[in-house]
């Protein structure tokens, strides 16, 4: 290969291919500046290195195609993953066949198949491709070469960057990218290294031009040079150009003061040659630039299926196609030949040409759609219909801003007007789910039908833009509630019309793993109203509106899906209506690769609430980033929830602060202030068991500000709850009884609040601490009796330890702990089983004494140690301190648990043994130590603070404290057990 110049450019390009280790380069420079030249000569130094070289492009018409230009970069590569050794392990296989389906199978006869597996995220799609790439490096060095990088479309590109950021641990693999300066593209931001391609010196310039024309007439060099400025494909094709027009321009006219952009000029001299050729000639162009094909002869093999151009010896003989150095195939000449092509077409010609390529696609739907979508002009009902099933399958691939485009064009060429406005429907609601307010009104509008007082689609858009937007749950549950009662209505009269049953439709069962769009097109309204009107019902959280909703589903009958009763049930109130539902949640998440997305996130929330989340957890880790990555923010950020949810569960608090914050990120960057202010929430209980009081005391306040003005009862529990975490964690236990109660009465568990059976343990501490045994121990009778422990494995863990801790007989507090010790969920909620060791271990300790309380309390305080609970663990560490100055008594019947006890020196030394206090003395004592002043003290207990202070004179000496600082402490450390049973006993007389 002879290159004038550029010595820089090829020593960086050979140190490139000949560098042991891996490495990505991006080549930027505007069009005709030489990148192609570079990138075929980097390519000619590896195969001389003894490399295996793989060459793509990106197509213009493909740019909106997801994976395509992935799957044409790696297609030599993917057969050997079928191979034994180092090929493709089954996870790799996996994430391929789900990302390029039918499309291996076919054209490379491997047996990867499409495996309908989850659409992977970039992270994942990236991992299996530097697998395959490390796989095939290990046998020979391999460069990929990556041209016209600007049309790749964005899956593509990013996972290119991906891999390109992490080949230095990969040896022996190499990425090299060609983009065009002027052209926006996803390598703007892949933080690759880059090398800008410029225009040539003078004297290099001049010499080009002298080698290719050495002929060439004065006056016509210095016009040449002059107009090229530097631009190496200028400087080959403006010559032959200029001597084939008879009025040549003199030096200088042809940069004015508004000169045409050079590339377009190229374009002008390409477009001036197709104009030459014969018909047949300029129709297998077209066909080829459309499909990003390269020319070949007959019997070489096409990649990934392209167009075959056939019968183009013209177009190489004018320059236009030139044989590709490295395999020998005839491709075009230069990428502004493939856009020439395109633009001289006719809008029949290409019409003519996508028929054809859908043709020769017709085993690839999303492929086909593309063509089909630019073929059709007048209403197709089966292309319509091709389209809508490709919009189908890219959105359970991530593509859900490419379905909105395939359903709007598919209702575009709708022959029925109900199809049309039910594939309008579906775009708009696509557009919604992905998080295109704008886009989804528009549309909604567009499928009203002549004859409909209100148009549903338009209800559906503005209602899910005023829930999550503004937090407008009592309008929107109103405004939904009418538009199901219309649709109802209509379909009713419908079916009348047409003398048909409700029960003659096919429905959705509950326990279906997955359903399409429904033929019918208000069916599938329904469906989207019902579960929007149930998501506006949960996050209002009242009996009011839940007695509504479920009202209006009974009235709807077999028209109501088995999935709608079954969110209604969970997401409303699981003791009263969750039953039953935890074995058909796990059959219908035993299979969520073939279920849209968002139905998958709902079928989530119902795991939530019972506590039933692990079977889906990796799936929401698997797809969550995939999601965020295609611009479906909403459901991406419910996914974060569930995975921050289950990760505090888990006891992985540091991860769900990380998921957590990345949640609300992106919950304000796209003004979703209900889902910001339900993350903040959940931040706001992390920071409270994380012992950060004010923390939690902020986020919480900012939450309860927002949410209980608009009536957003889900939020407000969970303020008051990470209020009553904070209040226990900093010891101010009446402070955690108001907050506790606020949610629900002792002894009760308030309909239709999400928080009121989570806070069981919560309420029944706070009781305890405060003296309010009773309210206590009906609370903890109250969860069994309502059943507590049949619903989800979390609610019995905390029925149990609820009824163990306020259990009157110490032998069956001993059972019922042994019970929760036993019990096989117990580990999963770590938190929790230390909390019941602590309380529980507090107990054993005032009544049996220190070595039976050791057992229990030492794991209780290496566990809230090891979480990061710093007050819990306090709280357990002064509570094993106590052990050592604790009276012996008898161990109970049944052991605690059977965990070793700390060795002796591991302890701290015993603290000195304290007199009880009166009660009025104990009750000052933790109002003091909870924060509250003197005054403050007597305000809520009706004494002067001077007596306050009198009482406050004679508890520290009687402590052994000198401020109130060490109250806490020293409170917890007390053995006030005999005092507070004789004060009581005195109190009921």
């Amino acid at each position: 290969m002879v290159m004038v110049g550029r010595d820089g450019e090829r020593a960086r390009l050979a140190a490139f291919v000949r560098a042991p280790g891996g490495q990505a380069l991006v080549l930027r420079g505007e069009a005709g500046v030489g990148k192609s030249a570079l990138l075929d000569l980097a390519a000619q130094l590896a195969s001389e290195e003894g490399q295996l070289v793989i060459r793509a492009t990106g197509v213009e018409a493909e740019a909106d195609l997801p994976h395509a230009g992935l799957h044409q970069l790696l297609y030599p590569l993917l057969p050997d993953g079928a191979h034994p050794g180092p090929g493709l392990n089954p996870a790799a296989r996996a994430v391929f066949g789900a990302v390029f389906g039918t499309a291996i199978g076919t054209d490379f006869g491997t047996d990867f198949g499409r495996t309908d597996g989850p659409p992977p995220s970039v992270m994942a799609l990236g991992i299996a491709v530097l697998d395959l790439l490390s796989a095939a490096a290990a046998r020979q060095p391999l460069l990929l070469v990556l041209d016209d990088g600007q049309w790749l479309d964005d899956a593509s590109a990013d996972v290119c960057g991906f891999v390109g950021r992490r080949l230095a641990g990969r040896p022996g693999v190499r990425l090299l990218v060609a983009v065009r300066g002027d052209t926006a593209s996803r390598f703007d931001t892949a933080a690759l290294p880059e090398a800008p391609i410029g225009a040539l010196t003078d004297t290099d310039a001049t010499r080009l031009l002298d080698h290719h024309h050495p002929r060439l007439e004065r006056q016509l060099r210095a016009l040449v040079l002059d107009t090229a400025r530097g631009n190496p494909l200028a400087l080959l094709e403006l010559p032959a150009h200029l001597q084939a027009r008879p009025d040549t321009p003199a030096p200088g006219i042809l940069l004015g003061p508004d000169p045409v952009p050079l590339p377009r000029r190229i374009q002008e001299i390409y477009a001036t040659r197709l104009a030459r050729l014969a018909p047949a000639v300029r129709a297998q162009l077209l066909a080829g630039a459309l499909d990003g094909a390269t020319a070949r002869p007959s019997d070489g093999p096409a990649p990934a299926a392209r167009y075959r151009m056939r019968d183009v010896d013209e177009a190489l003989a004018c320059g236009l196609l030139v044989v590709e150095p490295a395999g020998g195939h005839l491709v075009f000449r230069h990428p502004l030949v493939r856009s020439s092509v395109v633009q001289l077409a006719t809008p029949d010609q290409r019409r003519c040409a996508h028929r054809q390529l859908a043709r020769v696609h017709r085993e690839d739907p999303e492929r086909r759609a593309t063509h089909l979508a630019a073929a059709t002009v007048d209403p197709d009902e089966g292309v319509a219909a091709a389209l809508e099933a490709a919009a189908r399958s890219v959105t359970r691939r991530g593509g859900a801003r490419m379905a909105v485009a395939w359903l709007t064009r598919a209702a575009e060429l709708s022959e029925d007007r109900a199809q049309r406005a039910r594939r309008l429907g579906e775009a708009a609601y696509v557009a919604g789910q992905a998080d295109r307010p704008g886009r989804a009104r528009s549309l909604a509008l567009a499928a009203s039908v002549p004859g409909e007082d209100d148009n549903p689609a338009a209800v559906l858009a503005d209602a899910y833009l005023a829930l999550y937007r503004d937090g407008a749950v009592r309008t929107v549950h109103r405004q939904v509630a009418a538009a199901v009662e219309r649709l109802h209505r209509l379909q009713q009269h419908h079916r009348h019309e047409h003398h048909e049953q409700p029960g003659q439709l096919p429905r959705q069962q509950c326990d279906e793993a997955a359903a399409g769009p429904t033929p019918d097109r208000h069916d599938a309204m329904l469906d989207r109203l019902v579960s929007l009107l149930l998501a506006a019902s949960q996050y209002a959280g009242s009996r009011t509106t839940w007695r509504r909703t479920h009202e209006l589903l009974a009235s709807l009958g077999g028209l109501a899906t088995g999935r709608a009763r079954m969110y209604a049930d969970t997401w409303s109130d699981v003791l009263r209506h969750g039953s039953g539902w935890a074995e058909r949640i796990e059959r219908a998440a035993a299979n969520p690769e073939n279920q849209d997305p968002w139905d998958v996130t709902r079928l989530a929330v119902s795991a939530h609430h019972l506590d039933a989340l692990c079977p889906l957890r990796p799936y929401l880790d698997r797809v969550v980033d995939r999601e965020l990555d295609t611009g479906a923010t909403s459901s991406g950020i419910v996914m974060l929830h569930l995975i921050m949810l289950d990760q505090t569960a888990l006891g992985q608090w540091d991860a769900a602060e990380r998921t957590g914050h990345r949640a609300l990120a992106l919950a304000t960057e796209a003004d979703n202030q209900l889902f910001a202010h339900q993350t903040r929430a959940y931040l706001a209980h992390l920071a409270a068991v994380r012992g950060r009081s004010r923390e939690a005391h902020d986020l919480r306040a900012e939450v309860d500000a927002w949410a209980r003005p608009r009536g957003i009862g889900f939020l407000t529990g969970l303020a008051d709850a990470a209020g009553a975490s904070a209040a226990l964690g900093a010891g101010d236990h009446e402070s955690a009884y108001l907050h506790a109660t606020g949610i629900t009465a002792p002894g009760a568990f308030r309909p239709y609040h999400h928080q009121a059976s989570r806070t069981l343990l919560d309420l029944v501490e706070a009781a305890l601490h405060t003296g309010r045994t009773q309210q206590a121990r009906a609370h903890a009778l109250a969860a069994r009796d309502a059943g507590l422990p049949d619903t989800s494995p979390r609610l019995a863990l905390i029925t149990y330890g609820a009824l163990a801790i306020t259990a009157e007989d110490d032998d069956e507090a001993a059972d019922l702990y042994a019970r929760v010790r036993s019990d096989p969920a117990a580990d999963r909620y770590p938190f929790e089983l230390a909390r019941i060791r602590l309380a529980y271990g507090t107990r054993v300790r005032r009544s049996h004494g220190g070595a039976a309380a050791r057992a229990v309390l030492a794991p209780a305080a290496e566990t809230l140690e090891r979480l990061g609970a710093t007050a819990w663990a306090a709280r357990a560490r002064a509570e094993l301190r106590a052990t050592d100055t604790a009276p012996p008594a008898a161990v109970p019947t049944a052991p605690p648990a059977a965990v070793p006890a700390p060795q002796p020196a591991a302890i701290p030394a015993a603290v000195p043994a304290a007199v009880p206090l009166t009660w009025q003395e104990l009750r000052v004592a933790e109002l003091a130590a909870g924060g509250l002043t003197n005054k403050e003290i007597g305000e809520r207990i009706r004494l002067s603070p001077r007596t306050v202070g009198a009482h406050l004179y004679r508890v520290f000496p009687k402590l052994g404290v000198t401020t109130r600082a060490a109250l806490r402490d020293a409170l917890t450390r007390l053995d006030h057990h005999p005092a507070e049973h004789s004060i009581r006993s005195a109190g009921s007389r």
